[in-house]
C-alpha cells in the first residue's frame, strides 16, 4: 500500500539481498515508499514508466544493459527524473560517467540507512549530491581553465553556474551573510537540507567555503 504524501522511490538492483535491505531500511521512514524494485535494467525502466517514481536509485552493474546506459534511456522519456547512482564503484571513471550521464547523486553502498534516507530527501528536492568518499574525484575530473586571462572582468558575468532554482535562493540568502539555521528558517526547509543546498552550491560553484561562493556570486552576476 503506497503512503500517502511521501517520496515515491523505485530500486533497480540485482542483487536480491541488497534490494530486500534496501526496501526494509527505506520503508521504515514514513515520507519514503519503495514502489517497485528490479533486478536488470529492462525491468527497471518499465517500471519506472509505469510508477513515475519521484528519486530512482540505480545500480551502476547491473547484467546486460549497466546503470549509465539505464540512466540515459530514462533521460530520453524523463528529463527531470531524480536519479541517485548506488554503487560499490569508486573508480573516477564510473563516477564522471554516472554524473555525466545524468545522475543527480552519485552514492556508495556503505552508506548508512538514515544518511541513504537524508540523501533521498535532498535529492527529491532538487540536491545534487556526491559520496564524500568520491567527491574528490569528481573535482578533479573537472576540466582546468589554464589561461586565466580569456576570463575578463567584463565576461565574468557571463560565466552560467547551474544551479537549481532553490540553489538560488539559497545562495542569496548566502550572500547576505545568513546562517543555514537562518536559511533553513527562511525557506521553511530542515537544517539539514539548508546545509546540503550550501554544500552543493561550493560545488558547483569550485569554491573551499560560504565566503568565496559569496563574493563570486556578486562580482559574477549571479545574484
Amino acid at each position: 500500500m503506497i503512503k500517502e504524501k511521501c517520496i515515491k522511490a523505485v530500486i533497480v538492483e540485482d542483487f536480491k539481498l541488497t534490494r530486500v535491505g534496501l526496501r526494509c531500511a527505506l520503508n521504515a521512514n514514513d515520507d519514503i515508499d519503495v514502489v517497485a524494485e528490479a533486478e536488470d535494467a529492462a525491468e527497471g525502466i518499465k517500471l519506472i514508466e509505469r510508477t513515475q517514481p519521484d528519486v530512482i536509485l540505480m545500480d551502476l552493474g547491473l547484467p546486460g544493459m549497466n546503470g549509465i546506459e539505464a540512466i540515459l534511456k530514462i533521460r530520453e522519456f524523463n528529463k527531470d527524473a531524480k536519479i541517485i547512482a548506488l554503487t560499490s564503484h569508486d573508480r573516477k571513471e564510473e563516477v564522471v560517467a554516472a554524473l555525466s550521464s545524468g545522475a543527480n547523486a552519485y552514492c556508495l553502498k556503505d552508506i548508512e540507512p538514515e544518511k541513504l534516507a537524508n540523501v533521498i530527501r535532498d535529492v527529491n528536492e532538487g540536491v545534487c549530491w556526491i559520496d564524500p568518499m568520491v567527491s574528490d574525484l569528481a573535482l578533479k575530473s573537472i576540466p582546468k581553465v589554464e589561461d586565466l586571462s580569456i576570463i575578463s572582468e567584463n565576461s565574468a558575468s557571463k560565466i552560467k553556474v547551474p544551479l537549481t532554482e532553490r540553489e538560488y535562493e539559497v545562495l542569496k540568502h548566502l550572500v547576505s551573510g545568513k546562517s543555514n539555521t537562518e536559511i533553513a528558517k527562511e525557506l521553511i526547509v530542515s537544517v539539514h537540507t539548508a546545509k546540503a543546498h550550501v554544500c552543493s552550491i561550493l560545488q558547483k560553484m569550485c569554491v573551499n567555503d560560504r565566503v568565496q561562493a559569496a563574493v563570486k556570486a556578486v562580482k559574477e552576476g549571479m545574484v
